[in-house]
This record gives structure tokens, sequence and C-alpha cells, in this order.
């Protein structure tokens, strides 16, 4: 029964992902449509930052229930305390996630602790992960391939959030003066970059699920 509610749980992580990731994705060709006006495209805007929260919120789940189902599994020998654990604390931080999405990106504070702790988490899957492939750590193959994997979807992330970063700019003059071509452009270009990125994403999404079917040793 609990094998089974946490491999429920692990396939939702990746269904909620990408669906959120689409949904995203589609919201914002109406973001950059020269042909909308400005309270539309912020529209826009708002339901695809809205809608983006879901695949913020899997990234965050997907090492606690992947390691919760690992530990039941007997794929890795762990104390049941650890995968515990580490739920509490990957919850936290979803709250965490959160408080930052619903202040509307400020409280410097909260926003520091979230960014600190991505890259705390990056850095931990990275090296855990490249051990497990050299069997420096003892873990299944394909374990230690999909936290290498996770660890590249978060790098993503980041690397999406320093991509959006002249968005917000052009997004304030847009609602200051209306839409000009400068401002079209400088959107079209942002979102462009953003999209090379999702995709790719994507694809690394794919090659995780293939890993945890296939189990390869």
């Amino acid at each position: 029964m609990l094998i089974t509610l946490l491999t429920l749980f692990h396939i939702l992580i990746l269904v909620y992902w990408l669906g959120g990731d689409l949904g995203a994705f589609y919201g914002s060709s109406f973001m950059v449509d020269p042909k909308r006006s400005a309270a539309e495209r912020l529209m826009a805007l708002k339901i695809l930052n809205n809608i983006d929260m879901a695949p913020r919120s899997m990234l965050i789940l997907a090492f606690p229930t992947g390691l919760a189902l690992a530990w039941a599994k007997g794929w890795l020998t762990l104390p049941g305390w650890v995968p515990a654990v580490v739920a509490l604390a990957s919850l936290a931080w979803l709250a965490l996630a959160w408080a930052v999405h619903l202040n509307h990106g400020g409280g410097a504070g909260i926003k520091r602790v979230d960014m600190a702790i991505r890259y705390i988490v990056l850095v931990a899957l990275y090296g855990v992960g490249l051990a497990g492939v050299a069997q420096v750590i003892e873990m299944p193959f394909f374990i230690a391939l999909k936290m290498i994997v996770l660890a590249t979807c978060i790098t993503l992330g980041l690397v999406v959030r320093r991509q959006l970063v002249p968005l917000f700019p052009a997004i304030r003059e847009m609602i200051a003066t209306g839409p000009t071509p400068q401002t079209d452009a400088t959107i079209a270009q942002v979102n462009g970059r953003a999209r090379i990125s999702v995709v790719s994403l994507w694809l690394l999404l794919l090659v995780a699920a293939w890993l945890g079917i296939a189990t390869p040793v």
C-alpha cells in the first residue's frame, strides 16, 4: 500500500510539472502578442506566474517522494527517519517558496533563503549523484542519474530566473507608457530565450521518467 501511494505521488509530480509548464508555455504566447492590449498581456503574465507555481512546487517535491519510494522499495538502505526528515524539510521549503510567490517576489530575506536552499540542494544532488555514478556511494545507477537530472533541472530553473531579469523593467515601462516596439522586442527576446531553457527542462524530465520506468542498474 505504501509503495503504491508513493509511486502514485511520484508519477503525479511528473504530470503536474509538465502540465504546469505546458500551461505557462502557452500563456506566454499571449504575453508577447503585440496585438493584445497592455491589460490583456498583464493578465496573461499574472495567469502564467500563478500556473508556474505548479512546476516550481513539483521541483521541490520530486526528491522527497523519489527518496521515500527508493527507501520503500529497498533500493536505498537508509534508516526510516531519513526520508521522513527530508519530507518535512521539503514541505518547509515548499511553504517558503509559496511565501515568496504570495508576496509577489518581495521579502528580500525569505527570497534569499529560498535561493540559498536551491543552491545547497543543487550542490548536494550533483555531489551525491556523481558519487553514486562513480560508486563512491553505493546506490543503483539509475537513481544516481536521476539525482543528476534533478540537479540539472534546478540549474535550468535558476538560468530561467536570470533570463527573465530584463522582463520586469520592460513590463513596468509597458504599464507606464503602453506597449512600444522597444518593450515588445525586449519581452519577445526574453521569452524566446526562456523557452529554450524550458524545452530543455522538458527533455530532462522525460529522461528522468524513462530512468524511473527502465530502472537500469
